[in-house]
């Protein structure tokens, strides 16, 4: 997981006033434009917040949910929430029948009337729980909770592998996979009857390394120990007279005598990036990107840094700027997995930042997490196979709406997946 600064500057749980005036013009014969977030009203004559998550199509992806408010919305986690002003309720008279007294409950929240007893009602069942589709619902009397599976724990509002790796349950080697693990144990040992341990195994009394007995009794036949497992070696394994050796993929190398690392190209020298261009190393190869990368309207102020100038026209709808990043996955990532995190570097008072992916993202491969006012996480939200490139572009918008004013900025994020695993 990486991070990055953006050069700009949203809770959780957010108060939103029922009761704010709409913005009304100065001049009501001749004014007819509203600042951005507000439409023009003809017939009561003033300014009307826009929903923008009804006119905007998907306007929060992944896991976020949109909320609307007095010109402009946001994107929280679903588990988030919008507190409104209670409007004056009209209490009736005493002594005086209320309407509509069927819809009356005298039980209490999480339970329904049957008769003269009150029962639980099972959200569960019902589907009126909010627990994400990672999470299980579990109903408990008068409520319900959100549980994650074995093997998974709770951050925030979302389930995320335990890596039981990190924890040393193998003796040898473990691999993790989603919800469990599995242990190994190295050449010459044997995994034990409780999974975790390893046991030598006493080769002397099986023949020769590498060989066993024929069916004529006296001649040794090569073992081919690459059939038996397919936990040998991480890419390829290559069967020779008494033993065998592990292969790596054309971009990495070996590590030990049976793991894969990558070359990284760009530090050895072996890339052929001409001048103008930077070298940006990738799981099993490198990318040669232009160290100009601005394209217009947009000018370069610095290092992968372009700015478009407001005085330009076509710079009214675009961010003011954008900084370009690159960075490499491998295949097959556990999900939902945290990738990227975006921090701003200057905070304006009074000022609200949201976070969205404006565009590279058709599939909803990703989706964004706000973790506060200045920093967001950009989360994988499915596995995915490479080699494969996206170009995602991650916007901050910066609202303030006592001063009418709004601006935001991009990060366009390079991500390439690499051909496997590892």
């Amino acid at each position: 997981m990486q991070s990055v600064c953006l050069l700009l500057s949203l809770c959780t749980c957010v108060w939103l006033s029922p009761g704010a005036v709409a913005q009304s013009p100065a001049d009501n014969d001749t004014y007819t434009e509203c600042t951005d977030g507000y439409h023009w009203d003809t017939e009561s004559q003033h300014c009307k917040d826009i929903n923008e998550c009804e006119t905007i199509p998907e306007a929060c992806k992944g896991e976020m949910k949109c909320f609307n408010h007095y010109g402009g919305y946001l994107c929280l986690p679903r588990s988030a929430s919008v507190l409104t002003a209670p409007e004056p309720a009209s209490q009736p008279e005493q002594g005086l029948p209320m309407e509509g007294n069927e819809a009356f409950n005298p039980c209490p929240l999480g339970y329904e009337a049957q008769g003269e007893s009150c029962l639980d009602v099972d959200e569960c069942e019902l589907g009126v729980h909010d627990c994400q589709p990672s999470q299980q619902c579990v109903n408990t009397p008068g409520t319900f909770t959100c549980q994650c599976p074995d093997g998974y724990s709770k951050i925030g509002p979302e389930c995320v592998d335990i890596d039981e790796c990190r924890y040393r349950y193998c003796q040898h080697r473990c691999v993790n996979v989603p919800g469990s693990f599995s242990c190994q144990c190295e050449p010459g040992f044997q995994l034990a009857g409780n999974n975790r341990s390893c046991i030598d195994v006493n080769e002397c009394d099986m023949g020769a390394p590498g060989y066993e007995l024929g069916a004529d009794g006296y001649s040794c036949n090569d073992i081919d120990e690459c059939g038996y497992s397919s936990y040998l070696c991480q890419f390829q394994c290559v069967n020779e007279p008494g033993k065998f050796s592990c292969i790596c993929p054309e971009g990495y190398q070996l590590l030990g005598s049976r793991l894969c690392q990558d070359v990284n190209e760009c530090e050895t020298g072996e890339h052929q990036c001409a001048d103008g261009q930077s070298c940006v190393n990738i799981h099993g190869g490198y990318q040669c990107v232009d160290t100009n990368r601005c394209l217009d309207p947009y000018v370069q102020v610095s290092d992968n840094r372009c700015v478009c100038p407001v005085v330009k026209p076509a710079c009214r709808e675009l961010p003011f700027s954008v900084v370009h990043r690159y960075m490499s996955i491998t295949s097959d990532r556990s999900v939902p997995s945290d990738i990227f995190q975006i921090q701003a570097t200057s905070v304006y008072p009074g000022a609200y930042n949201t976070f969205r992916i404006r565009s590279g993202d058709a599939n909803g491969d990703f989706y964004i997490r706000q973790i506060n006012n200045i920093s967001a996480m950009l989360v994988l939200a499915r596995a995915i196979t490479g080699p494969r490139e996206y170009v995602l572009d991650l916007e901050m918008v910066s609202i303030n709406p006592l001063m009418s004013y709004q601006t935001s900025s991009a990060l366009r994020l390079s991500v390439y997946v690499g051909p496997y695993p590892f």
